[in-house]
């Protein structure tokens, strides 16, 4: 954590570790262009969903987190719960929270441009700031990847809430499985060892297996618990493994204790023959 906030600025082909600026923009372009053009996905599906026109382009504008955007349509397009619908998406949204944590050290933007800064906290640009050497490249590939991401993820909200009726049955389409497939594509490299891995399945069962008896929206909450399940479910294997070894060592160091027992009567059978004789 140390040597990432404090991450040099050097110019963007100097120094030693250093990437150039025009790499920087190639790959913040490749992934605002490529998770961007799925923002077509989600205003056919919101339309779908029943939301008029305003509502959905509202969104993309404000709330700008595809993952919980699609999670809010398609709770209520299975009829769910406003409520529920909005609990589901906010808890998803969350994570960008944490992001907003280490973006803020990495970045280290002026107090005045920090609030517009934030709209842009997603899991895009933040995998792409996060890859990068120095914090001019991390500024560069934040700002590349967001400005991208925002224009093209509206304009192709708006292109897909009109072409909804042309479209027909957005269902036939399966375009609701676009937004879910990007967030799960980004998710898995990041997936690396194996807690983050068991945290990840559990969630995925958690959600999928839930999801013919509890009302839409609900199994997303439910999801969530995966992540203390298996930390807890950890922490009693460690424990556990931490009680044998203590049990090990208590009878290791028991049998030393007989064990030097053992020679100090040998020793005083010794003497004693010494004595005797």
């Amino acid at each position: 954590m140390t040597e990432q906030t404090a991450l040099p600025d050097a110019p963007g082909t100097g120094g030693a570790g250093a990437k150039p600026d025009a790499a920087v923009v190639r790959d913040a372009l490749g992934v605002g262009v490529a998770v961007g053009l799925s923002g077509f996905a989600f205003g056919v599906t919101s339309a779908g969903s029943g939301l008029t026109l305003a509502q959905t382009c509202a969104l993309s504008l404000l709330v700008f987190t595809g993952a919980s955007q699609f999670a809010l349509v398609g709770a209520l397009a299975a009829g769910g719960n406003p409520l529920t619908a909005a609990a589901g998406a906010f808890f998803l949204g969350v994570r960008n929270a944490f992001y907003g944590l280490r973006l803020s050290q990495l970045l280290a933007l002026p107090r005045a441009v920090r609030p517009f800064a934030a709209q842009w906290v997603i899991d895009e640009t933040a995998a792409v700031a996060l890859a990068q050497p120095t914090r001019r490249a991390v500024r560069i590939g934040f700002t590349i990847t967001g400005l991208t991401l925002y224009v093209l993820w509206n304009l192709t909200t708006l292109l897909g809430a009109l072409g909804a009726e042309a479209i027909g049955d957005t269902d036939a389409w399966g375009l609701d499985a676009a937004g879910p497939a990007v967030f799960l594509a980004l998710l898995a490299p990041m997936l690396k060892d194996t807690t983050e891995r068991a945290v990840a399945a559990l969630a995925v069962l958690l959600g999928l297996g839930l999801l013919p008896v509890l009302p839409a929206g609900v199994p997303v909450l439910v999801a969530a618990l995966a992540a203390p399940l298996v930390l807890w479910a950890r922490g009693r294997r460690a424990g556990g493994a931490e009680d044998d070894g203590a049990v090990r060592g208590a009878a290791e160091d028991d049998g030393a204790v007989r064990g030097a027992a053992e020679d100090d009567g040998a020793v005083r059978g010794a003497a004693e023959g010494e004595d005797g004789r």
